[in-house]
């Protein structure tokens, strides 16, 4: 189905507005990202056209990955995401596990980012039954040389609190109070990204299928 990954969250973000989350807190959640979208904040971050930061992390096993180690074997796709904790990000996960097959097959990798201590991007790992690395970026050093990490308000980093997912639990001590801007790109095997796409909206994601119109557009 095209663009179901896209259906799905229109789909979940409907029922969280709807019943799921009070009123009350959906305002603490909606003015943080009205005041996010404000700051153009994704001006900053990394575009088509940029080179792209070379970085290792390790995955959710404790193995080293290096981007340009992938990109000697071809193009990769960087999917940055907020953590195992929030349900959009979910979705994105499990709709690029979708599209895996397909990126293989036109000789990409892909690796997710999160901020998440190693323990919760193995459960993440495990719960989305994902196949490609998921990788711990501890105080959001690679997402920052990204350019879409940020600082999250007081308001609501107590309701995440609340929520039983506080980022000081999920994140550790180095990334209390920041996230990055769930985002994608695109990356060409000289290092050079393709396609960025950064939206300070994080109900907002590039569907998969885009990431493989990009990939296919990219073959020799």
């Amino acid at each position: 189905m095209k663009n179901q990954t896209s259906e799905e969250l229109n789909e979940r973000r409907e029922r969280n507005r709807s019943s799921e989350i009070p009123a009350d807190l959906l305002a603490i959640m909606d003015k943080a990202t009205a005041d996010l979208v404000a700051s153009g904040l994704s001006k900053n971050a990394l575009k088509a056209g940029d080179p792209a930061p070379d970085f290792t992390l390790n995955d959710a096993h404790g193995h080293p990955i290096q981007l340009q180690h992938l990109l000697q074997q071809g193009p990769v796709v960087v999917s940055f995401y907020r953590g195992g904790w929030c349900p959009y990000c979910n979705i994105e996960l499990r709709g690029l596990q979708r599209a895996l097959p397909e990126m293989k097959r036109l000789g990409a990798s892909l690796v997710a980012i999160s901020p998440e201590v190693p323990d919760r991007t193995l459960s993440t790992e495990e719960k989305n039954n994902l196949t490609y690395p998921v990788l711990s970026d501890t105080g959001n050093k690679v997402a920052k040389s990204f350019g879409i990490a940020f600082t999250l308000p007081d308001d609501l980093l107590a309701l995440y609190k609340r929520f039983k997912h506080g980022l000081d639990d999920v994140n550790g001590e180095h990334g209390a109070a920041q996230l990055p801007i769930p985002a994608t790109f695109v990356i060409d095997q000289n290092g050079i990204v393709r396609l960025a796409f950064v939206v300070e909206d994080y109900y907002q994601r590039l569907d998969p299928d885009a990431v493989l119109e990009a990939l296919t557009a990219l073959q020799p």
